[in-house]
């Protein structure tokens, strides 16, 4: 039995790295659409720590560890999880609840599943990192 295992270990880890995967970063675990998403957008300025609840106008998950925020005034502050939450990317949608009118790195969000919207992974936020649009290349 031992000369079987070290195959099926090869073979499982070909069937994980199929190309239906299309991971562009696997850190960030984004696809190539969204890691276009991720290079469109450069950090500017210091990160902060919490987020007005009531500025917050828009979401937009772009993998399983990014998540931007686009805020009243046309601003977009970028979080990048400590850790990949699970099935972020693939769903798309999360929910969250404050304590108070700020939405902070020591939240909890919880991955929304379709079509049931019931709970999926928990999984804390990082810092909000302000990003602009970068400049387009000539």
């Amino acid at each position: 039995m031992r000369p079987i295992a070290p195959a099926l270990l090869v073979l499982l880890a070909a069937c994980s790295t199929g190309a239906g995967d299309e991971v562009a970063d696997p850190a960030l675990g984004a696809s190539r659409g969204d890691a276009r998403q991720l290079a469109e957008y450069r950090p500017v300025g210091e990160s902060q720590q919490c987020v007005q609840t009531t500025r917050i106008r828009s979401t937009r998950v772009l993998s399983d560890r990014v998540i931007d925020f686009e805020l009243a005034g046309g601003r977009r502050l970028r979080n990048t999880l400590p850790v990949r939450c699970p099935s972020l990317g693939f769903e798309e949608r999360f929910s969250y609840s404050t304590y108070g009118s700020q939405l902070c790195s020591s939240e909890i969000i919880t991955v929304l599943r379709s079509p049931s919207a019931l709970p999926g992974p928990s999984c804390g936020l990082g810092r909000f990192q302000p990003v602009e649009r970068a400049p387009a290349a000539n």
